[in-house]
Protein backbone atom coordinates (compact mmCIF):
# COMPACT_ATOMS: atom_id res chain seq x y z
CA UNK A 1 0.00 0.00 0.00
CA UNK A 2 1.18 3.35 -0.58
CA UNK A 3 1.29 5.80 2.19
CA UNK A 4 -1.66 8.31 2.62
CA UNK A 5 1.19 11.02 2.33
CA UNK A 6 1.21 10.86 -0.86
CA UNK A 7 -2.44 10.78 -1.98
CA UNK A 8 -2.52 14.00 -3.47
CA UNK A 9 0.77 13.56 -5.94
CA UNK A 10 -0.72 9.71 -6.67
CA UNK A 11 -3.85 11.58 -7.31
CA UNK A 12 -2.35 14.25 -9.73
CA UNK A 13 -0.51 11.32 -11.52
CA UNK A 14 -3.72 9.43 -11.95
CA UNK A 15 -5.52 12.39 -13.03
CA UNK A 16 -3.23 13.76 -15.42
CA UNK A 17 -2.57 10.24 -17.30
CA UNK A 18 -6.20 9.84 -17.52
CA UNK A 19 -6.85 13.29 -19.09
CA UNK A 20 -3.88 13.16 -21.23
CA UNK A 21 -4.86 10.09 -22.67
CA UNK A 22 -7.96 11.05 -23.78
CA UNK A 23 -7.00 14.33 -25.50
CA UNK A 24 -4.26 13.26 -26.69
CA UNK A 25 -6.31 10.47 -28.61
CA UNK A 26 -9.09 12.81 -29.60
CA UNK A 27 -6.40 15.51 -30.99
CA UNK A 28 -4.29 12.28 -32.77
CA UNK A 29 -7.28 11.42 -34.15
CA UNK A 30 -8.82 14.75 -35.66
CA UNK A 31 -5.42 15.27 -36.75
CA UNK A 32 -4.38 12.18 -38.63
CA UNK A 33 -7.93 9.79 -38.61
CA UNK A 34 -8.36 7.12 -38.78
CA UNK A 35 -5.43 5.32 -40.21
CA UNK A 36 -2.67 2.49 -40.28
CA UNK A 37 -0.42 3.44 -36.89
CA UNK A 38 -2.79 5.47 -35.28
CA UNK A 39 -2.38 3.89 -31.83
CA UNK A 40 1.51 4.20 -31.78
CA UNK A 41 0.90 7.77 -33.45
CA UNK A 42 -1.05 8.44 -30.05
CA UNK A 43 0.99 6.34 -27.77
CA UNK A 44 3.75 9.07 -28.59
CA UNK A 45 1.53 12.10 -28.39
CA UNK A 46 0.11 10.51 -24.86
CA UNK A 47 4.04 10.29 -23.08
CA UNK A 48 4.82 13.59 -24.40
CA UNK A 49 1.42 15.15 -22.99
CA UNK A 50 1.67 13.45 -19.67
CA UNK A 51 5.22 14.46 -19.19
CA UNK A 52 4.00 17.98 -19.45
CA UNK A 53 0.42 17.34 -17.94
CA UNK A 54 1.83 15.57 -14.51
CA UNK A 55 3.79 18.61 -13.24
CA UNK A 56 1.43 21.27 -14.23
CA UNK A 57 -1.38 19.15 -12.25
CA UNK A 58 0.87 19.38 -9.17
CA UNK A 59 1.97 23.21 -9.68
CA UNK A 60 -1.87 24.48 -10.06
CA UNK A 61 -3.56 21.98 -7.65
CA UNK A 62 -2.94 24.32 -4.88
CA UNK A 63 -4.06 27.29 -7.32
CA UNK A 64 -7.02 25.62 -8.22
CA UNK A 65 -7.98 24.57 -4.74
CA UNK A 66 -8.12 28.11 -3.25
CA UNK A 67 -10.15 29.54 -6.67
CA UNK A 68 -12.95 26.43 -5.76
CA UNK A 69 -12.63 27.19 -2.41
CA UNK A 70 -13.63 30.98 -3.15
CA UNK A 71 -16.22 29.77 -5.61
CA UNK A 72 -18.03 27.64 -3.18
CA UNK A 73 -17.30 29.59 0.47
CA UNK A 74 -20.86 30.09 2.29
CA UNK A 75 -21.94 33.12 2.27
CA UNK A 76 -21.30 35.36 5.52
CA UNK A 77 -24.20 36.07 7.98
CA UNK A 78 -24.40 39.01 9.81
Amino acid sequence: MIPARFAPILFGLILSGLMSCIVSGIATLRALGAVDGFVAAWMGSWVVAWAIAFPTVLLVAPLTRRIVALLTAAPQRG
